[in-house]
C-alpha cells in the first residue's frame, strides 16, 4: 500500500523514472529502518533470556538483568540506541501491564484467596494511602521538596509490582508457609488501581484540574466499582465464549483470550473504570472455573506475559540517563531506605492491624513489597503533565525500584527462612503427555507422586491397588526417566504418577496420595 501510493504520486506529478527511483529508495530506507529495529528489538529480547539464567545462579532479580540491559543498550551505553519517548514508554508499559496482570490472574487460586480477601483489599488501598502519606511527610521535611509533589512522589512508588513479585517468587523457587504468598500475589495485582488513582489524582491538584475532595472520593468509588463488576462480569463472559465458541482451530482459543483481555482493559476504562483491576479480576474467574483448552491458555498466557516484561524493563531501561541518576543518587538512597523500613512497614502493619494474622507473616510482607515497572511507568505520567520536578521524580523513582529488587529481593529466601517461613521446594510435575479438557468431560489428568507414607501404595502393582480401578495411569517418572506402566508395574517411593480419571475421583485420590499441583 506504500508503495503504491508512492508510485502514484510519482505519475500524477509526471517525474518520470527519476521520481520512481526517489520512491523506490524511500521504501528501500523504511524497510531498513524497519529491519534495524527489529535486528535491535529481536537481539535485546534474546539475550536478555539468555542472561537470565544467570538469575538462578548468583540470586541476582531478574528484572535488574532486563534493565541493564536496556541502559547498556541506551544512548549512555555501548549500544547508543536514543530513545527518550516518555509516551511511547508508558503506552509499552500500560499494554504489557495488561497481560502479565491477566496472566497473574489466571495464577490465582480462588481457594486461596478467599481466606485473606479483606486483609489484602485493606494492605491494597488503606495500606497504599498510609504508605504515600509517609513518603509524603518525610520528603518534605527531609528535603524541602513541596508537599504536593512529596505526596506526588510517594503516590507513584507506593504500589508493589506483579511483575516483580511474581518474577522473583517464580525465579527463586520460594514457597512460603501460612498466607503470605497469596497475600504478596493478590495485593501485588489489586494495589496498582489505588497507586494509580492517587498519581492522577495528585497530579490534578497540582496542576490545578482537580475538582475537590469530594470529587475525588466520587472518583476512587467510581473506578474500582466499574472495575470490579465489568472484571467479574467480562471474565465470567470470557469462560462462556471459550466454552461455547467451538473454533474450528485450536490456535483460535488462545489468540481469542488475548484479544478479549485487551478489550477488557478497554472497554473498562472507557467506562471510568480501573482497567487494570478488570484484566486481573477477569483473569482471576477464568482461572476458577473449567474452560475449553484452559492449560494451554495459562501457558500461553505466561510467555506473552514474560515477553510482556521483558520488553517492557528494556523500554524502560532505554529510557533512562545513567549520569542523572548519579546527579540524584543520594537523596534517592535516603528515600529508597524510608520506604522499604519505614513506610513501607507503617502501611503493612496498620492495615493488617485489626485481622488475624501471625505477627511473623505480617513482618515477612512488610519487608517484601518489591517495586518494579509500575511505580516506574507511573514516574511517565508526570513528565507528560509537564511537572516541573518531573525529571527528579523518574530519576529518585527508578532508583527507589533498583534499590527494591536489590534489597528485598536478593535476601529473600534468606528472610523466610529467618522468619521460618520457608517450605521445602517441590520440583513441579512435568509429563510428555498432555490432556485438553473439553466442555462437560468428566474426566481430568492429576499430576501425582507416591510419598513413604501409605503402605497400600508403595511397592503395590497398579493392578492391586483399589482406588486406581477405573483410572489410567498414562506415565510414570522414576529416576527422570518416563514410561508408560502396565498392571504389573510396581510402584515406588519417588515415583510421579499422571493418571486420567474422572473429575469426582479427584479427592479419593489425593487423600492416597500426595498431590504436587
Amino acid at each position: 500500500m506504500y508503495s503504491r501510493k508512492l508510485l502514484s504520486q510519482s505519475a500524477f506529478y509526471g517525474g518520470g523514472f527519476s521520481t520512481v527511483f526517489v520512491s523506490c529508495g524511500r521504501i528501500f530506507n523504511l524497510m531498513y529502518h524497519l529491519e534495524t529495529w527489529l535486528l535491535s528489538i529481536s537481539a535485546l529480547i534474546t539475550f536478555s533470556i539468555l542472561i537470565a539464567k544467570l538469575s538462578n545462579n548468583t540470586g541476582l532479580p531478574i528484572l535488574i538483568l532486563f534493565l541493564a540491559v536496556g541502559m547498556l543498550a541506551g544512548s549512555e551505553g555501548p549500544g547508543g540506541i536514543h530513545f527518550n519517548s516518555h509516551e511511547i514508554a508508558q503506552s509499552i508499559g500500560i499494554i504489557s501491564l495488561i497481560f502479565i496482570l491477566f496472566s497473574g490472574g489466571l495464577e490465582t487460586k480462588w481457594a486461596e484467596v478467599r481466606p485473606i480477601l479483606w486483609p489484602t483489599i485493606s494492605l491494597s488501598t488503606f495500606g497504599v494511602f498510609l504508605t504515600t502519606l509517609a513518603v509524603g511527610v518525610f520528603v518534605h521535611f527531609i528535603f524541602g521538596i513541596s508537599f504536593k509533589v512529596s505526596l506526588l512522589l510517594g503516590a507513584v512508588v507506593s504500589s508493589t509490582d506483579a511483575a516483580a513479585v511474581f518474577s522473583i517468587l517464580n525465579t527463586r523457587k520460594l514457597r512460603l508457609r501460612g498466607s503470605a504468598r497469596p497475600m504478596l500475589e493478590f495485593e501485588s495485582g489489586t494495589n496498582d488501581p489505588m497507586a494509580v488513582f492517587l498519581t492522577v489524582a495528585m497530579i490534578g491538584i497540582i496542576t490545578g484540574e482537580s475538582h475537590g475532595f469530594w470529587s475525588l472520593c466520587f472518583d476512587f468509588v467510581l473506578e474500582m466499582g466499574v472495575g470490579l463488576l465489568a472484571g467479574v462480569f467480562m471474565g465470567r463472559l470470557l469462560v462462556f465464549l471459550l466454552n461455547r465458541s467451538n473454533f474450528p482451530i485450536d490456535g483460535f482459543y488462545t489468540v481469542f483470550a488475548l484479544a478479549f483481555s485487551v478489550f477488557i482493559y478497554a472497554l473498562t476504562v472507557s467506562l471510568h473504570g480501573s482497567g487494570f483491576l478488570s484484566v486481573y479480576v477477569a483473569g482471576l474467574i477464568v482461572n476458577h472455573y473449567e474452560v475449553v483448552h484452559k492449560k494451554a491458555i495459562v501457558r500461553f498466557f505466561d510467555g506473552i506475559a514474560w515477553l510482556s516484561q521483558i520488553g517492557m524493563f528494556l523500554t524502560l531501561g532505554l529510557l533512562v540517563f545513567p549520569s542523572e541518576l548519579l546527579e540524584n543518587i543520594w537523596g534517592a538512597i535516603v528515600i529508597a531506605l524510608f520506604l522499604i523500613l519505614v513506610a513501607r512497614p507503617i502501611g503493612v502493619f496498620a492495615s493488617l492491624l485489626f485481622f488475624k494474622i501471625r505477627f511473623k507473616e505480617i513482618s515477612f510482607i512488610s519487608l517484601v513489597g518489591l517495586r518494579g515497572a509500575v511505580p516506574i511507568i507511573l514516574a511517565t505520567f508526570p513528565m507528560i503533565a509537564g511537572i516541573r520536578e518531573a525529571s527528579w521524580i523518574f530519576n529518585v523513582v527508578f532508583f527507589i525500584v533498583i534499590s527494591s529488587a536489590l534489597l528485598q529481593g536478593w535476601p529473600l529466601p534468606i528472610l523466610a527462612k529467618w522468619l521460618h517461613m520457608d517450605k521445602p521446594y517441590k520440583k513441579k510435575f512435568t509429563s510428555p503427555i498432555e490432556f485438553s479438557d473439553y466442555e462437560n468431560s468428566n474426566m481430568q489428568m492429576f499430576n501425582l507422586s507416591i510419598g513413604d507414607h501409605n503402605p497400600y501404595i508403595v511397592k503395590k502393582p497398579i493392578v492391586e491397588i483399589p482406588i486406581l480401578k477405573g483410572s489410567l495411569v498414562v506415565t510414570v517418572c522414576r529416576d527422570g526417566k518416563y514410561f508408560v506402566p502396565s498392571g504389573g508395574t510396581i510402584l515406588e517411593v519417588g515415583d510421579e504418577l499422571q493418571i486420567l480419571a474422572e473429575r469426582r475421583n479427584a479427592e479419593k485420590l489425593a487423600a492416597f496420595f500426595e498431590d504436587t499441583d
